[in-house]
Formats: structure tokens, sequence, C-alpha cells
């Protein structure tokens, strides 16, 4: 049986801050994260050339298709893998 410390560790390290978005590629699937809280999940659909802005497409339960959100670094929030 694996310890739990190891078991969070490769939880905490899958879900690590992405810092550079242009790495994001187009259907990844990312959280949001604002104030150590999650605002938003989803896939990818979108991410400027300057790797400043991603388009998201919601994903989950009650997700609106056609409802794709923006987000900007400079709104102050940080995209983990999911």
């Amino acid at each position: 049986m694996k310890a739990r410390g190891t078991v969070l560790s490769r939880r905490i390290a899958q879900s690590a801050v992405v810092s550079n978005w242009g790495t994001l590629k187009v259907g990844e699937r990312i959280e949001v994260v604002r104030h150590a809280h999650v605002v938003a999940a989803g896939e990818v659909q979108e991410v400027s050339d300057s790797g400043n802005v991603v388009w998201l497409e919601p994903a989950g339960p009650g997700a609106d298709e056609a409802a794709k959100q923006l987000f900007m670094k400079s709104d102050g929030v940080e995209l983990r893998r999911a």
C-alpha cells in the first residue's frame, strides 16, 4: 500500500499551476483558480499567441456548451491541468 504522502504528492504534481499559458494545447482539460477556489473548469479552445489569454469551453454537469469563457492573466487567475 502506498503511503498517503506519496499519493498526495502525485496529485499536487499533476495539478501544478501552468506558468506559461502558451504551452497549453487545444482540448487540454484545465481548472481556473482564483483566490484558491476553482471558478471554472473545461477544455482549452484557444490560446492567444502572446500566451496571456485563454478561451475555455466549460465541462461538467450543467455546462452550457455555447458559454465559452475568456480568461486573462491580468485578471489574476491561475490555470491548473486537470
